[in-house]
Formats: C-alpha cells, structure tokens, sequence
C-alpha cells in the first residue's frame, strides 16, 4: 500500500441485512418505471463540489443455480476540495457481498467486513482525522448506501463489489436480473430519519444517465440450454456448447443503465437431467449437482416409496409436543397412497417396531398405527441412536425409494454423532 503525505487509507465494510420497517412497493401509477443511480454530495456549494459518475460495468459468472457478480464503479472529484459523497447503487434483493476494493489515484484499499456500529465508528473516526475512508452499508434489501469520507480534488475512484446470488427457477425459467436503477418506493408508514433516502433523486422515463454502461454474462448451466433471452437488452448470445453461453451487451447499449438488466433462459429436455459442475481449491475441491425434473414425470418413472417413520416417545415429549407428533403422523400415514409401504419406529430408552419389515399401507395397517401411535403419553430417555440404527437396519424392500422421517423435540445431545450416522 503506497502512502501520501499526511493522508492514511482506511476501508470499512458493514453489511446489514434488514427486514423492513414496513410495506415497500413500486409506486402503481405506472410512472417512473425506469430509474437511475445517482450520487449525494454532501454539500454547502452543489456547484463547486461535484463527483460524478464515470462508468458501470457487470461482469456475471453464472454456475449452475449461483450467480458471481463482480461491478465496477468509476468516479471523479472534479471539485476544488475534498468531500464526503453519499452514493446510492441497486445490488441483488438476493445478494451476499463477499468483497469490496477501492482504488483513489494509486492507492488500493481492501475492504474488511465489520458489524454495522463498528464499523459507523472507525468510519467516523477516520474522516476526523483526514483519513481516506469508505462506508458500504445495505440500508433496504437491494439498495446499498456507499459513505466516501476526504476525496481530494482531481481523484479518480474506482470501487469494485462482489458479490453471490442464488437464482430459483419459476416454471421451469431462470432469471438474473441485475438492477442498476434505484427509485422512489412506497411506504404506509412515516419515514425514518435513517430512511430519507426513500424520496432520492431518480431519471424520469425515458432519460439517458451520463454514465456508459456494460455488462457481460458467462453462462455455465451443468445441462443443456434450451432458449436465452434478454427482455430488457439488445445482447449478443454466443453458445460455447450445449451447456454454455456468453451473453454481451449490444454497442448501441452504451446507455443502457437507466432499466436494469434482465436475462432469462430455460433448460432443455422432457425428461430427468442430470449435470456436474467441479472445482479445485486451493485446499479443498467443490462440486455442484444440478437435477432438472420434467414439469411432470410419467406415473411409470415414479418408484414406489418406502416410509419410516421414527417417533419420539421420550419424557421430554409428554403433552404438547407429543400432540403435535400425532397430528403430524395422522396426517402423513392417513395420506399415504395404495402402492407405497411404511414402518413405524417409536423411541425412548428403548425401541420398538410396528412390523420387523415395512408393510403395504393398507387401510387397516394404516389404522394400525395410528392406533399405536394414539396410546403414547411420553416417558423415560431419549436414545436417539440406537433408533437409528436400528430403522437403519429395517430390510429395504427391492424397487422402493425410501424416505425417513424423524418427529422428535431434539432434546439430545448426540447431534453431531447422529448426523454422522446419517
């Protein structure tokens, strides 16, 4: 790190998840739909002290149902002394910012990430002292509010965030979206002070920011791709291969952050599919399953399924949470279906089987155990790993899927040996 005269680098970084204070919509007059970041200069003279905007880039590396964004920000102090900016930038409703660097002339600062009251008092501290200093702070699910303490006149910024995100398919589409507008939200309830930001500056519809505009995504989806579209974009769509595509904005996009960014794309294939995605660490290696079910399998690719419930019949359960448990298990066996076949397993000090090999759910087996079931009042230990073991040796019937369920208050402590058992 290079040191200028008089002049230390300090970067704090303070994320903070918050649930709202309230109801927060876009505003329904249909207005205003598209919207811009802009920057707040704290100021006496607007006029003399400016910092605006250079540019926005994206860089999204999607793999499998995780998406990898890196942004990068470029600014200048085109004043004539230094000040303190407030800068509101959208990030993903869904994000997760693992890192931040800053850049001012030639000196590069890395973030750390601290609590939020800590971090609010180095920033302060600091400023005070003349120190360079950032703040990063997420005030509303996607807006995060970036404080910059002693830009000096003449400084270019660049500030580069990183960040995850976890895309969950809606009938059968993907869709990340990268929001790059910030706009006026709605709320029932009177403003907070630290919320004055609800009524910020946005571009009406139609207004081109000052700022370029890029973005690139890198598609790696584990299966076959079927269709890529980018609703809100003119992009270029360049397939790798059947799993894989690079996605680039169009030239004539340059001022294309005044909307965000929108791309959607659907996995091929009527049937089950079936991807690996690898990576080597430095220390340790990862993997990524991906498992594309049809909208609905065929009633001949289902297999018969095998339950085996486990019941938590111990002391600790006596009363309300036994109560529960019967409820749970009336409405689990009593929906079970012809083909299927389950056990009952009920725990204590000891343990005891409904049927030494899982049976039919037929109607009067199902009555059977709910019967069992019904008699419990709830006593003695909790043993929960012989239990374990022990539906664990229950002979699995040949073509059957089976699925184990436990009902218990978890009252133990054998947790760690339990999940190592399983």
């Amino acid at each position: 790190m290079k040191k200028r005269t008089g002049i230390w680098p300090l970067l704090i970084l303070a994320v903070l998840l918050m649930g709202s204070a309230g109801a927060f919509a876009q505003p329904e007059t249909g207005e205003d739909k598209t919207l811009s970041p802009y920057f707040f200069v704290k100021s006496d003279d607007p006029e003399l002290d400016q910092l605006p905007l250079k540019s926005t880039s994206a860089h999204a590396r999607i793999s499998g149902v995780i998406a990898d964004v890196a942004v990068t920000q470029v600014y200048q102090n085109e004043g004539k002394r230094p000040i303190e900016a407030i800068y509101i930038f959208p990030a993903s409703t869904r994000a997760a910012v693992y890192s931040m660097k800053m850049t001012i002339g030639e000196r590069t600062l890395i973030a750390k990430i601290a609590k939020r009251e800590d971090a609010r008092r180095e920033y302060e501290e600091a400023k005070q002292s003349g120190k360079s200093a950032s703040l990063l702070e997420q005030q509303r699910p996607n807006v995060f509010q970036m404080n910059v303490a002693n830009i000096l006149p003449g400084d270019v910024i660049h500030v580069e965030m990183k960040y995850t995100e976890l895309l969950v398919p809606t009938d059968a589409i993907y869709e990340f979206i990268y929001p790059t507008v910030v706009g006026p939200r709605y709320s029932n309830h009177e403003t907070h002070p630290q919320d004055n930001w609800l009524a910020n500056p946005y571009l009406q519809q139609g207004e081109l920011p000052a700022d370029p505009f890029d973005m690139k995504v890198d598609l790696v989806a584990g299966m076959p791709v079927q269709h890529i579209i980018c609703p809100s974009h003119k992009v270029a769509v360049k397939y790798d291969g059947p799993t894989s595509a690079s996605i680039t904005l169009d030239p004539s996009e340059k001022n294309g952050a005044n909307r965000d960014f929108i791309l959607k794309y659907r996995l091929a294939g009527d049937r089950i599919e079936n991807g690996l995605l690898l990576y080597k660490g430095a220390e340790e290696n990862f993997f990524l399953l991906m498992l594309q079910p049809p909208k609905r399998p065929a009633d001949k690719e289902i297999l018969p399924r095998e339950y085996i419930f486990i019941v938590d019949v111990s002391g600790s359960m006596h009363g309300f949470p036994l109560d529960m448990s019967k409820k749970l298990l009336k409405d689990l066996i009593g929906n079970l279906t012809a083909g299927d076949k389950f056990n009952v397993l009920l725990f204590a000090g000891a343990s005891s089987l409904l049927s030494e090999e899982s049976v039919a759910a037929s109607p009067d087996n199902i009555q059977s155990a709910l019967t069992l079931i019904e008699r419990q009042r709830g006593g003695g230990g909790t043993e929960l790993l012989p239990a374990l073991k022990r539906a664990f040796g229950i002979p699995r019937p040949e073509g059957f899927s089976r699925t184990i369920v436990i009902a218990t208050d978890g009252y133990v402590a054998v947790e760690e040996k339990a999940f190592d058992l399983i």
